[in-house]
Parts: structure tokens; sequence; C-alpha cells
């Protein structure tokens, strides 16, 4: 039993945010229908190549995306557009604990499926909104996208190589990092709500912005603006206030060195044999480093080519250096401590056989989380939720297809 066991959670988001988070809900164990639209289904299930392989390694329809961020749900294909469609959302509120949406402001309120309609049908309902903006202020009515987002909240103003160096530019993540945090905080928001629930029987709505969460989790980037009014610059892959704290070429590669005081930096120096360094008056004491490290970086770099990746791992770890390749994904995925973990999992799936996964970070002692099913397909479990959640009989479900509601 896992310790969200006793919750049921009906999801009508799509793409990245939304989804993220109700997985991380149904990992914890809550049971989450996921409303899809008849044919179409969620926009990442589009989203490919790349697709995931059968068994005889031939390309099935199951996008790499959508299978991201889908396990542990069952999904069902309702058109809300439909006032049939409509009750059945009305129908599968009451059986749940939590709505989850990320529509448009104001546009599920066209068919009374927003926070005030639905409470009437629940009243202790818990439901959370995700928009790139939220539900107040000029922007409110946006479309919001990840992209835009890291543009808008700074992110992007302190990622990329610095002014003066060559590829200077301001760069967005590798993923959609808004998206992503965004669905962290739904998490953590909805499980604050069940426990004001469970202590007041009281639900409550929750509004969620992908803006507002770019630029929260700034953190000491934002609060170092606050603090100075100075606007932080991008750094590359070096940081502001230590050196050498930063990737550093290798004969075959690149490592990250992140040497925080002065002892590390020694012992990084010594190990490439260049001692001389760290005794050297410009660059004895990390503010020395920071204001000369135009002069430094370079000699560093010129060090650390002499030997491969592997080589310099080694020596820094048993330096006591603070260290790391930069791995790509083979590399991550048989690395030891990856494997040890069992970080990457597989479940059986309809047509892509055995599927792999990325297994969930949250490890509890009590209740761990569990690989339930692989994502689903779409409307794999429609007629046995209506049977199972509103004890539709074949008949009425056959209607509802005809009809084009499911």
């Amino acid at each position: 039993m896992g310790a969200l066991s006793h919750i049921r959670v009906l999801d009508l988001s799509r793409v990245l945010a939304g989804p993220w988070c109700t997985q991380n809900l149904a990992d914890l164990g809550a049971d989450v229908i996921k409303v899809e639209k008849p044919g179409e289904g969620d926009d990442t299930r589009h989203w490919g190549p790349p697709f995931a392989r059968d068994q005889n390694g031939k390309e099935t329809s199951e996008t790499a995306y959508f299978i991201a961020i889908n396990r542990n749900k069952r999904s069902i294909t309702i058109d809300i557009s439909k006032p049939e469609g409509q009750e059945l959302i009305r129908k599968l509120t009451k059986e749940s604990d939590v709505v989850i949406e990320n529509y448009k402001v104001g546009q599920l309120a066209k068919y009374g499926l927003d926070y005030e309609s639905l409470k009437k049908a629940k009243p202790d309902l818990i439901y959370c909104s995700i928009t790139g903006f939220g539900q107040s202020g000029p922007y409110s009515r946006r479309p919001g996208y990840d992209f835009i987002v890291q543009g808008m909240g700074g992110f992007m103003s302190v990622t990329g190589e610095a002014d003066g160096f060559p590829g200077a530019s301001p760069q967005k993540a590798g993923v959609a990092i808004a998206d992503i945090f965004t669905g962290m905080y739904a998490s953590t928001s909805i499980l604050a709500a069940i426990a004001f629930k469970d202590h007041t029987g009281k639900g409550q709505y929750i509004d969620l912005a992908l803006l507002d969460t770019q630029i929260a989790v700034m953190a000491n980037v934002s609060s170092a603006y606050l603090c100075s009014n100075e606007i932080p610059k991008r750094w590359g892959n070096a940081s502001q206030t230590i050196v050498p704290y930063q990737t550093l070429p290798t004969s075959d590669g690149w490592i990250i060195v992140a040497a925080g005081n002065n002892s590390q930096f020694r012992h990084f120096v010594t190990a490439g044999d260049e001692a001389h360094l760290a005794d050297n008056p410009l660059y004895s004491e990390n503010p020395l480093r920071v204001h000369n490290r135009e002069q430094l970086v370079p000699l560093l770099e010129a060090m650390t080519r002499t030997k491969t990746k592997a080589e310099w791992i080694s020596l820094l770890e048993k330096a006591g250096v603070p260290c790391g390749p930069i791995n790509n994904f083979k590399e991550v995925f048989e690395n030891e401590q990856v494997l040890a973990r069992e970080i990457q999992i597989s479940a059986p799936h309809p047509t892509a056989g055995a599927m792999k996964l990325v297994a969930s970070p949250m490890r509890l002692s009590e209740t761990p989380t569990e690989l339930r099913m692989a994502p689903p397909t779409l409307g794999q479990h429609t007629e046995e939720i209506l049977r199972e959640k509103l004890g539709l009989n074949a008949q009425e479900i056959e209607l509802l297809k005809q009809n084009g509601a499911i």
C-alpha cells in the first residue's frame, strides 16, 4: 500500500507540468485517472521520434516523451466539449479527492468544469490549476510555454557562456525546467492541501504558474539581485564566486572540478604536478583566484589536458577534490552507482513489451514507491473506469461511444 493509496486523482492535464505532478502522486500510490481527448490523447503522444521499440526492435507508436511522465496512471477518453462528457467529469469528480488541470484561464468554466462549478458537486474538492502566468495579472490569459518562461523568468540571462567568450549567448536548459519544477510545486501543494483537508475537512483551490515558479527556483540568484540591485550575469560553466568551480578539458573529454576551498585547490594542482600554482600570491586565496581567473584558468586547462577524463577522476577522488565526469546518457545508465540504485526499471506494455523507464527517486522506508503499470495506451481503461467508478453497464457505455462522448 503506497502512502497515497487512499487518494483518487482526476487528471485533466496534458503535456508536462501537470502530468509530472500526477506521476509523482501515482508513484506514491494514488489512483490517477488520466482524461484524454478521444482519438487524439495527450499532445505528447505525438511528440516523436524517438518511439519505444518492441521485443523485435520495431518502433511502436509510444513516444519517449509520453512514456517519461505517465506511468502508474489509467487512461480514459472523454470529450469534454459534449454535455455527456461534461457530466462524466462531474460524476468522476464526486469519486475523486483531487482534480488537476492546465487549460487556459477561463476555458473550463465554459463547460462547467472549473473549481467553482465542480466544488458544488464535491464541496471538499482539492482543485489545482496550472497555467503559464497564473489566474490573475495582466498576462493571465496568455498561453504559457516553458521556453518563453525560462527567458522571462531570468533563467536564460544567467545561463550560457559569459560575454566575451566564443559562443556567448543566453541559453535555455536542456530540459523543460519551468514545467518540471511547476509540477513538483504542484505535487507539494496538493500534499499540503490533503493534509489540511485531513485536519479540517475543507478542500481548496491551488493556483500554480510557470513564471512564478521559474523566478522562485532562481533561489540565490534572485536573492542576490534583491540584496544588491546588481544584475546577475552569465558565467557559463564557471562560478561567479569560486575558482576553480567549472568544467575543464581533458585529453578525451571534459570533467567538472569544484574546489571550494584553498586546501582543495592545492590538492588539485598538486595532483596535476603544478603545486606551485597554490603558492603563487596571485592564486593562493579564493578571492584572488576569482579576481585573477583570466590568467589562472588557461593554466589549469593546459594542466588538465595532459590526462584523460578517467585518469583525472581517479587522481582527484584519491586527493579528496570534488570532481565528476560529464556523462552522455549511455555512460549515465552504465554508471556503477546508477546500476546499484536500480534507476532503470521496466514494465510490461501492450505494444512495447518490456518498456524501459526511469525509477522514481523518492525512497520511503515504510511506503516505497511501486511500479504498478506502464504508461497507458490511449483510452486503455475507459470501460474499466466507467464500470468501476460510475457503475455503468455495457449498454450505457456503448451509447456514450455512439454519441462521441468517450
